[in-house]
């Protein structure tokens, strides 16, 4: 298959709320090139980095930039249509211009191509306390009691790099007791959900819209020795399919859910059903604008606040029912 590569030139300003819009149109994987953000890790890097690979250093001065990978197919095409119009509306509501030039520019790109270019900036990561994320062609001598989890997203999104998905690691390692059952809606590459079987789970339940990343999160939990019969992954929209509710169940300890503000507000009635009472519910992929009005939903549907964790700009919250 054809793939679009749409490179969206902004300002370091700009990342996150480009990233935000992206998310809104379903967007969900993207990849970040920022020299302010480039030279802040070449000025603080820790001792683990006592070498860079010559090709990244370009990212020393280059021009801010998300960068997305489109089907080529209908869904491709609409969705590049969204992203133009958001541009076009963020451009013409920034008449201090700090978001930079706002343009996408658009190559072809062949699968193998795609399934390849991103990994040379996807590394170790030591998340929260407990745990360590790598993908499958890196290895890992950092020591310590740090438990590995293996994680390749392909198409999916879910890496640890995100503010999102970190910020639900971090709550999430805290709060899971051994032998929860979890519930991770939004589960994309399976990141939380296989966290939370590393961690202790008895077993865990991955929901996405996209088929593509309920097979990727089976994938990952296989790479990770977790037993198929204590995971399960389906794709389908639970707000619109009532029989996959059902084959989903209730009486879970942990629900984990990692998506957009819209979203997690429309699922509250959801995720009240499912969860136990006393059990943990953890959100995220909120930008710090709209978290207020995101609890507040979840409140009104029955939950009680926890405590919320913020980073540059993205929200996570942790709720009990």
């Amino acid at each position: 298959m054809e793939w679009t590569e749409v490179n969206i030139y902004t300002s370091t300003q700009g990342i996150d709320l480009v990233c935000s819009k992206l998310m809104d149109i379903g967007v969900k994987g993207f990849a970040i090139k920022d020299a302010e953000d480039f030279n802040e890790f070449l000025e603080n890097k820790n001792g683990q980095w006592d070498y860079i690979d010559e090709d990244l250093m370009g990212l020393s001065s280059c021009e801010t930039c998300v960068t997305v990978y489109l089907p080529g197919n209908e869904q491709g095409r609409d969705m590049l249509s969204s992203i133009r119009s958001v541009l076009a509306e963020m451009k013409a509501a920034d008449t201090e211009n700090a978001y930079g030039r706002l343009e996408a520019e658009l190559s072809s790109i062949r699968e193998e191509d795609w399934a390849n270019n991103w990994k040379q900036y996807f590394k170790p990561l030591p998340v929260g306390e407990k745990l360590v994320i790598k993908p499958s062609w890196e290895s890992y001598d950092g020591g310590g009691d740090r438990v590995i989890l293996e994680i390749d997203p392909a198409s999916s999104f879910g890496t640890g790099q995100h503010h999102t998905t970190r910020l639900c690691l971090e709550l999430l390692e805290k709060c899971l007791k051994k032998g929860d059952r979890l519930l991770d809606m939004g589960c994309g590459s399976g990141i939380l959900s296989i966290a939370a079987m590393l961690l202790g789970a008895e077993s865990a339940v991955a929901v996405d819209i996209e088929e593509n990343a309920a097979a990727t999160a089976r994938e990952n939990a296989e790479k990770n020795n977790i037993p198929a019969e204590k995971y399960t992954a389906y794709f389908g929209n639970v707000l619109a399919d009532r029989a996959l509710e059902e084959r989903i169940g209730s009486g879970y300890d942990v629900i984990t859910a990692n998506i957009v503000a819209d979203v997690l507000i429309a699922m509250k009635d959801f995720f009240r059903r499912t969860i136990r009472n006393g059990g943990v519910l953890i959100v995220s992929g909120i930008i710090e604008e709209r978290m207020e009005e995101v609890l507040s939903a979840l409140e009104d549907a029955g939950f009680t606040r926890d405590g919320v964790n913020v980073k540059e700009g993205w929200a996570a919250a942790q709720f009990k029912a």
